[in-house]
């Protein structure tokens, strides 16, 4: 994904981080393919997962069809500015990461199924990058919503660490963090690729198995 300005892998701190603004950006009132309401509503009995594996384009296509996701939408998250713009997120001042929202029915789909989605989906021993896109605001991260969602990250992320270096990968740089506030990005982000089918997406496995989820 393109960005603006000069690129960096250092994160800002609360005092550097650009202060944003009191006013929430506007976004798309709908889903683009199901219609339903982009909102940070979760609907009964449905569940929510939130995950920065690179580009959240690609990321949401990822997701979008699976059975069981009842909608999902991209923001940013894990920073310090208020109600960040993309472009102030592309500089690296806020502290924010790219990530996808799930809303998901865990009745048909577990969180153990979308963990091992997120870690075979992406690279996540990159650190502040995935593939050509270099800055922090492409690391890898998991933003836990409950302590069962915390524990079960952990778990599978031990895993699969096992996995990528008997492989010949390096460490797992995922974080994994209660989420926060999670901002909505602006109208033209959501569902991108599904928007513009031949845009850009820099998201790649590493090809290892992740055993986790396979039954769940």
């Amino acid at each position: 994904m393109l960005g603006f300005g000069e690129k960096t892998i250092d994160m800002v701190s609360l005092e550097t981080a650009l202060k944003g603004r009191n006013e929430e950006l506007i976004t798309a009132d709908y889903h683009f393919i199901n219609g339903r309401p982009l909102n940070l509503k979760t609907p009964d009995g449905m569940n929510v997962a939130i995950f920065g594996m690179g580009c959240f384009w690609g990321a949401e296509r990822i997701f979008w069809s699976l059975d069981g996701v009842y909608s999902t939408m991209v923001g940013y998250t894990s920073g310090f500015t208020l109600n960040p713009t993309y472009q102030e997120v592309c500089t690296g001042l806020t502290g924010h990461n790219e990530v996808v929202r799930i809303v998901y029915d865990p009745s048909i789909i577990s969180y153990n199924r979308l963990l091992k989605i997120f870690w075979e989906s992406h690279n996540p021993t990159q650190g502040m990058r995935q593939g050509n896109d270099l800055g922090t605001q492409y690391r890898s991260g998991i933003y836990y919503s409950d302590d069962t969602q915390n524990l079960v990250a952990n778990e599978t992320k031990l895993a699969y660490e096992k996995a990528l270096t008997d492989s010949g990968y390096g460490k797992i740089t995922t974080e994994i963090l209660s989420s926060n506030l999670f901002y909505f990005a602006e109208d033209y982000h959501q569902q991108y690729l599904a928007k513009n089918p031949s845009g850009y997406c820099g998201i790649g496995g590493t090809g290892v198995t992740c055993l986790t989820g396979i039954n769940a």
